[in-house]
């Protein structure tokens, strides 16, 4: 008896491992424009969009090309929530941040609450640097896997 309900135990959880993940990608969007200039958000796409239906495939005796039109790409249906710039006009706000880091927490807590485990965080940084330099975001993106 003891064999079949270990052996039933093992089974079951071999069907769980087997089953496919899905993955979701949600991104924080925060400014480093100066005076407070920028926008700041965290985006969270509610349609998937087939990656395989925007894609060509190029070769050297034929190039065969997607012929959709880039309007079909963009995600119509998502979340957008409102973040502190890290700037305003008198300078960094380490109030801002501290904020941005609850507003981020909490999502994060929410999609771990909901069955996602947060896999993977990657984050860059993008500014003009030039004289002047007057634009730039810190992104991050958050990879959950269910």
């Amino acid at each position: 008896m003891k064999k079949i309900v270990l052996a039933a135990v093992v089974l079951f959880a071999a069907t769980f491992t087997m089953s496919a993940q899905q993955y979701h990608v949600i991104t924080s969007v925060e400014s480093i424009v100066p005076n407070g200039l920028g926008r700041s958000r965290i985006i969270n796409a509610l349609e998937e969009k087939d990656y395989k239906e925007f894609t060509s495939v190029q070769t050297e005796d034929d190039n065969t090309r997607n012929k959709s039109d880039r309007s079909e790409i963009r995600v119509k249906n998502f979340e957008e929530t409102k973040l502190l710039n890290f700037y305003n006009i008198g300078g960094i706000r380490f109030q801002n941040i501290a904020a941005n880091d609850a507003m981020i927490t909490s999502m994060i807590n929410d999609m771990v609450s909901n069955g996602w485990e947060l896999t993977f965080v990657v984050s860059g940084v993008e500014s003009e640097g030039g004289k002047g330099d007057g634009q730039g975001i810190f992104i991050t993106r958050y990879i959950f896997k269910k």
